[in-house]
């Protein structure tokens, strides 16, 4: 991957790749906790790639809105997908830049102070230019890839949307500019005093887990679990 160039704030068109890095900019650069940035292409990507859930962020009648929604990505470009009447997605397709944050929790950081009691985490923001995606094809192949995100191979076993359906869905791009990622994968930091108290220290890993399968209640009898669940896994690493 390529190293993304600017001139003071990004411009469509005007980006450039020779690094393998996200040029620092005032927007992806991280101020709290830089020694934890990151801004290498690879590991944004395998942040955002091990994951199906991202946040968005908006404003609405002066009043910042954060709303979870399912994503998928091919290269450079992100797609969200919702109603027409979606407010969300007709807020941001008038503005000029939209972000998204993809989160990863992975441990809960005990100290020996409740000061320095923290998390283990990997997390990525998305900095991009958002636009409608109007081709029939390649709306097609967005909502493909953001259900195969989900769960590998579902596409080609359920129904694919209809012509009713795809026009009552609107399918938004988000094409990057800037991304960085932030970093936490260590134990507790506890001041140099407290190292003698009697109080216990350490990290209490978190996992993501699925149970068994449960059928719909008015699946057809004999109907065997799909190709896609037995064979699914949810990677967090």
């Amino acid at each position: 991957m390529g190293r993304l160039i600017f001139n003071n704030r990004p411009q469509p068109g005007q980006i450039k790749r020779n690094m393998s890095e996200f040029e620092k900019t005032a927007l992806n650069k991280v101020v709290r906790g830089p020694k934890r940035a990151d801004y290498d292409e690879k590991t944004i990507f395998e942040i955002v790639d091990s994951h199906f859930l991202c946040h968005l962020a908006y404003v609405y009648e002066e009043t910042p809105i954060v709303i979870p929604t399912a994503y998928g990505r091919k290269g450079n470009t992100f797609f969200v997908h919702g109603s027409t009447k979606n407010r969300m997605i007709n807020f941001l397709l008038n503005n000029e830049r939209v972000s998204l944050t993809v989160t990863h929790m992975d441990g809960i950081v005990l100290a020996r102070s409740v000061f320095h009691h923290s998390f283990n985490y990997r997390s990525a923001v998305i900095f991009g230019k958002p636009r409608l995606v109007t081709d029939w094809d390649e709306k097609m192949e967005a909502l493909k890839i953001i259900t195969d995100k989900i769960i590998k191979g579902r596409w080609e076993e359920a129904r694919i949307p209809n012509e009713k359906e795809m026009k009552g869905t609107a399918v938004m791009a988000i094409e990057m500019t800037e991304a960085s990622a932030k970093i936490r994968a260590e134990g507790a930091n506890d001041e140099p005093e407290d190292m003698d108290l009697d109080i216990w220290a350490g990290v209490l890993p978190l996992h993501v887990g699925f149970g068994e399968a449960q059928p719909n209640d008015d699946c057809k009898e004999g109907l065997g679990i799909p190709a896609s669940v037995k064979g699914f896994e949810f990677d967090t690493k």
